[in-house]
């Protein structure tokens, strides 16, 4: 029942193209078509109560035809199958999807674009084996998650071209032998051209297992970043805080907040994969062309479709007014030794060799730690005794935010480079809404 308006766009299309083709009446013609338009107008009225006696969409859409317009209807089935007209259907649903999917991915880019640029200073820890490791930015993290958003939606960009070609006209497997446009009715359709092969052309399921696996990609982002915020929503982190309206209470502990929207995207994220396995599961043994197991492609496309929209729409507003606590990443971020690294940077500088810069800076990072200090803690006289080659610069080169602001490689975590980061997801969704209007 979820493919009603496609089904009955492809019918249409075709219906048309038996007119121009002289293969059905032109009166016939225009009787299926406006018997076709009022019955999508009474199934969004809620007035058409499908039956299972009609066994699929098709034939529900062609028995109502014909009870309304009598053997006009009848002759709409003329020089197709329903190989081809359900093929027709699901690609036309995966087409009109990619582009919600798209701009549901551009605003939760968005979003993170807003938060990276009201964080560009705010210095947290960034970590490798979930140990602390070197200094970043909470601007500089938030842009980490929309360049991953950002491969997803070129990835769908790509399914999207290729799936763009209309098997309407392949028949059972064979065409036809009636004189059918093929190019006609995949304009008509809005696709680029017809598929090339009409036994690929039925039994190709491609192009959904693609959406599946883009969207699997796309959700184990999503699950990542949702883990990030069930970590640093924990009081050992308390880097945020979620607002009340995606987060619960403990049905016996009162102080508890617990992230459970970001807990069941993760959660969810298992299901999508498993919609992504049954198609692969399903098509792997196949043999040419259609066969009904290939019927078992739309319960998983429909639920990993839902599940990624109903994810990306609940996702973005958390986000939204997911508060920060930058006092909290500021103070994580001066425990750790997180700046060590800049130390043996700054003895490179000055003429030591790195790795023996490296030993060094460890040695100093244990005694600080036996002693309970920081590097910023010891004292110039202290670390002269390591080597001769510190100055008073020292503290510059190890402040957490000179520690940031001196990587100004590209893609780096310095405001400047954020800033860049920031004004290229800009562009991208300024195009694609421009592209889109």
């Amino acid at each position: 029942a979820r493919l009603y308006k496609q089904d009955i766009a492809g019918s249409i299309a075709h219906a048309q193209m038996l007119g121009k083709q002289g293969i059905v009446e032109e009166h016939e013609v225009e009787q299926i078509v406006e018997g076709l338009k009022a019955i999508l107008a009474d199934i969004e009225a809620d007035k058409v109560e499908f039956s299972v006696d009609n066994e699929d969409i098709h034939m529900n859409i062609e028995t109502l035809l014909t009870q309304r317009i009598g053997d006009a209807g009848k002759r709409l089935h003329t020089a197709r199958s329903r190989n081809d007209q359900v093929a027709v259907d699901t690609r036309l649903y995966v087409k009109e999807e990619i582009p919600v999917i798209i701009s549901m991915i551009l605003d939760l880019e968005q979003v993170l674009a807003e938060k990276a640029r009201e964080h560009t200073d705010t210095v947290m820890p960034g970590y490798t084996h979930l140990q602390r490791a070197q200094p970043t930015t909470f601007g500089h993290y938030m842009m980490a998650y929309a360049n991953m958003f950002k491969r997803d939606v070129t990835r769908l960009e790509d399914c999207l071209e290729r799936l763009d070609e209309c098997p309407l006209g392949a028949g059972a497997l064979a065409t036809t032998t009636y004189p059918v446009d093929r190019f006609q009715t995949a304009k008509a359709l809005g696709f680029r051209k017809p598929t090339d092969n009409s036994m690929d052309s039925v039994s190709d399921r491609d192009y959904a297992i693609e959406l599946l696996s883009a969207l699997s990609i796309l959700m184990m982002h999503l699950s990542r970043f949702s883990e990030e915020i069930i970590l640093w929503c924990s009081w050992e982190f308390k880097f945020v805080d979620l607002d009340d309206a995606y987060s619960t209470g403990s049905s016996i502990m009162p102080q508890k907040k617990n992230p459970d929207v970001a807990e069941l995207v993760r959660g969810k994220t298992g299901r999508v994969y498993g919609d992504l396995n049954t198609l692969l599961v399903m098509m792997k043994g196949l043999p040419l062309a259609y066969n009904k197991d290939m019927q078992e492609d739309k319960e998983a496309i429909f639920d990993a479709v839902d599940t990624l929209e109903l994810c990306l729409k609940t996702i973005t507003p958390m986000l939204d007014t997911m508060k920060t606590l930058p006092a909290n990443m500021r103070r994580a971020a001066a425990k750790g030794f997180i700046n060590a690294t800049d130390c043996a940077d700054y003895l490179t500088k000055k003429g030591m060799p790195f790795r023996d810069a490296y030993k060094l800076t460890g040695c100093m990072v244990s005694d600080c730690i036996a002693a309970d200090k920081t590097l910023e803690e010891l004292t110039l006289t202290q670390f002269q005794s390591y080597s001769p080659l510190f100055e008073a610069d020292i503290y510059d080169a190890i402040d957490l935010v000179h520690c940031c602001e001196g990587r100004t490689s590209y893609g780096g975590p310095s405001a400047a480079s954020v800033e860049k980061q920031i004004a290229l997801a800009a562009a991208r969704l300024d195009a694609w809404e421009e592209e889109n209007a």
